[in-house]
């Protein structure tokens, strides 16, 4: 007796089967698509939760002033006027032709160069000396902290008595070595000198906090192996500790230097940029333009120029100095 099965046919050409087909399914890669396109948007909505107000606030209330000062740089305008007048370049062409620029500039750069590098070198040598196991290690990194969480004008008119000439704390250490103490106030170059100091004093702390951090991140099995095979405490921090802490370094440089061009409340408070002008930088000058001489669009021209030399002096780090940063 023949024997009948229900054999389905082989597919048609096209792809059919004849026959019962089971139901239609959406292709993989066309599914893997919709799933990727509906993960992005997914992840696009959350980003714009978390960071849209903070690119809001930025928007706001940084890139809209600045494109707001480079359109006042190109007015004169006096604070307060009701009249604008359009003068293209010209604050530009007047601070490059003035008789004052070169000296802003100078006593800026001389500050700054002085102030990075001294709190930078001051600085890993007190986290150096932290990083070691002394009693009461805890309370001296607070007190070596404290002074840069404190307000620059309440340190400036502070350190104003210590360095009074006839009554201060500086003047009576110098009798102690039979010294007389310099006019700090009046005479050059002891005012740019002694904003300097405060603001070492005021800054190294910090400095020695992060390169502290950088210290404690380095592997103390590198230091041992170098001990093993005789290396000298100098020899180990020249070969093993530095080379690792060039990402700190490089950190501070870049942060350290922009902080100094802007420095304003220490030396408000202590000279007003006197005398004579001697420790007027460039972000004490736009202070000065706009609010003392009510000079806006002139100050908006500086001001513009302060921020291109920031710009400058950031993309130059990134650019060079990064290349010689040792990431662990």
């Amino acid at each position: 007796m023949p024997v009948t099965s229900d054999v389905l046919a082989p597919p048609a050409p096209g792809g059919a089967a004849t026959g019962a087909a089971s139901p239609a399914r959406p292709a993989g890669p066309a599914r893997r698509g919709g799933l990727s396109a509906r993960r992005r948007r997914h992840a696009f909505g959350w980003f714009l939760l978390l960071a849209g107000p903070n690119i809001a606030l930025l928007l706001v209330f940084v890139y809209r002033p600045l494109i707001q000062s480079f359109y006042l740089s190109t007015l004169q305008w006096n604070l307060g006027s009701p009249v604008a007048r359009q003068v293209g370049l010209g604050n530009y062409i007047e601070w490059f032709t003035a008789a004052t620029t070169g000296r802003v500039v100078g006593t800026t750069a001389v500050f700054t160069v002085v102030t990075v590098g001294g709190s930078m070198l001051l600085g890993l040598g007190l986290a150096l000396l932290l990083n070691r196991r002394l009693r009461g290690r805890g309370l001296a990194r607070t007190v070596a902290f404290a002074p840069y969480v404190l307000s620059g004008f309440a340190v400036g008119i502070l350190w104003l008595f210590i360095f009074d000439p006839r009554y201060g704390l500086m003047a009576e250490l110098l009798q102690l070595v039979n010294l007389d103490s310099p006019q700090w106030y009046t005479q050059r170059p002891w005012p740019l000198v002694m904003i300097v100091v405060v603001y070492l004093w005021k800054n190294v702390g910090y400095v020695a906090l992060i390169y502290l951090a950088g210290l404690q991140s380095v592997p103390q099995d590198l230091k041992d192996a170098a001990a093993l095979d005789g290396a000298s405490p100098g020899r180990t921090l020249r070969s093993i500790v530095l080379p690792l802490l060039t990402p700190t370094t490089f950190f501070l440089l870049v942060t350290m230097m922009l902080a100094s061009l802007q420095s304003f409340d220490l030396i408000k408070a202590m000279t007003s940029g006197g005398p004579l002008g001697s420790t007027t930088t460039l972000m004490y000058s736009i202070y000065e333009e706009s609010f003392v001489n009510g000079r806006a669009g002139y100050a908006s021209a500086v001001a513009t120029i302060l921020f291109l030399v920031l710009l400058a002096v950031t993309a130059v780090q990134m650019r060079f100095i990064q290349r010689k940063v040792h990431y662990s």
